[in-house]
């Protein structure tokens, strides 16, 4: 059940805030780790392993994981997640310290990092649709895209200036430090749960296995069109947008005949419009029906791309524009449809529904990346933005004609027992 909304900010922005500075020593050793990998061995395969090393738990462990979170105490599994990572964390200081770092060391420690990662993200998600009120949902998720875009300008530069003066170990205790930071809070604070499932009697339900929570996550998200929409969306985006991200480097370089100056203003002019787009989701909040919010956002995203792909080489600073519209219109798009799920999805399921996503959207990233290539030596690179932004557009407009979309935050569906799909019941606070 939900806290307290009376006195919510308090509890829940400590807790936020211990969680930020993670996100920011996390930040740091993420780039400090790619930067030693790239320094020492200077190896196109070991960075192609290193990014696998990340993302391959997102994929596979999300949807056993958004089981856990929902099965257990979610404030159990962000401490258990958050003590892995800082403990991993340790040992590689301590094998950074005692000059027996290898790169598969470093391997290990992403791969296991990444798997926090996939519990803790629906874990807080989950929890923060029972710690927050309704009304303050899109602000929050405004908030974290503003974290994000910080993080983006912040964490680079600071992350290079920190490796040129002190030694990697050194960074490395700045993930620990600020891990305690996230710990912390959790020791102290409690997590409202979901209240517990109950038969059609008012007793309690008979416990289900691992396997049937599985299932029924499956179900619940197959048998609501309207969340099956926005996962399929997810999906088409994560397939078209991540390539075109991928290739920026070829974009500015070769079509736009830029080097590194050009590529520093093109990656602090997005994290500067998502700081933007951060800030204004945050006060502001959208269109009251915040699936129409996003879907703004979203044909401003293929505004963007389409415009891109379009300019000639020789408009480079039109590009850069482009790119800070790009970051204000990513938090538009993102932040109203974390809010929606978190405010329509039945709270005993967000853990599974949130790691569902994660594991559907991420796992269209390999297949892209094998497409996006050849299409863009044999075309040009500037075609993928080209295409993605003629498919964003389309599908922004497209899903403003879906009543299953657009009606979304109109119903809530929660499992019945037995493992069967869901009848929908009125959202709370409508």
């Amino acid at each position: 059940m939900r806290m307290n909304t009376q006195n919510w900010k308090p509890r829940f922005f400590i807790i936020w805030i211990g969680q930020a500075f993670s996100l920011l020593g996390s930040s740091l050793v993420g780039f400090a780790l790619i930067w030693w990998l790239t320094t020492s061995t200077g190896s196109a395969t070991v960075l192609a392993l290193a990014t696998l090393a990340g993302m391959l738990p997102q994929i596979v462990l999300s949807p056993f994981a958004g089981v856990i979170v929902d099965r257990f105490s979610r404030r159990i599994v962000m401490l258990a997640a958050d003590s892995a990572v800082a403990l991993t964390t340790l040992l590689l200081l301590s094998l950074f310290a005692a000059g027996l770092a290898q790169p598969w060391h470093v391997f290990v420690a992403m791969f296991i990092r990444s798997a926090g990662g996939a519990f803790h993200f629906p874990a807080m998600q989950a929890s923060t649709s029972l710690m927050v009120p309704e009304q303050h949902l899109s602000r929050v998720a405004g908030m974290n895209q503003t974290l994000q875009g910080l993080m983006s300008i912040a964490a680079p530069p600071l992350g290079a200036l920190l490796i040129s003066v002190w030694p990697i170990h050194q960074v490395l205790l700045i993930d620990i430090v600020t891990a305690l930071l996230a710990i912390g809070p959790l020791l102290v604070f409690a997590i409202p749960q979901p209240p517990k499932r109950t038969s059609a009697s008012g007793t309690p339900a008979p416990q289900t296995s691992f396997t049937q929570d599985l299932r029924e996550g499956l179900r619940y998200v197959l048998s609501w069109r309207g969340l099956s929409i926005i996962m399929l969306m997810a999906m088409a985006l994560n397939f078209l947008l991540t390539p075109a991200a991928s290739l920026i480097p070829i974009l500015v370089t070769k079509y736009f005949g830029g080097g590194a100056p050009q590529m520093a203003m093109q990656e602090a002019a997005w994290g500067a419009g998502a700081i933007a787009g951060g800030l204004l989701l945050s006060v502001w909040g959208g269109f009251k029906r915040r699936i129409l919010t996003s879907m703004l956002g979203l044909s401003g995203i293929g505004l963007g791309f389409l415009v891109i792909g379009l300019l000639p080489p020789s408009m480079f600073v039109a590009a850069v524009v482009c790119f800070f519209f790009l970051g204000i219109t990513n938090p538009i798009t993102n932040g109203p449809i974390f809010a929606v799920l978190q405010s329509t999805v039945a709270p005993e399921m967000q853990g599974r529904v949130m790691s569902l996503l994660m594991a559907a959207s991420g796992a269209m990233t390999p297949l892209s990346l094998l497409v996006a290539g050849p299409i863009a030596d044999a075309l040009g690179v500037q075609v993928w933005f080209i295409i993605g932004g003629v498919v964003c557009l389309l599908i922004a407009a497209v899903g403003v004609f879906i009543p299953a979309l657009m009606n979304i935050e109109d119903q809530m569906k929660r499992p019945q027992d037995g493992d069967v799909p869901v009848a929908t019941a009125p959202a709370m606070g409508r």
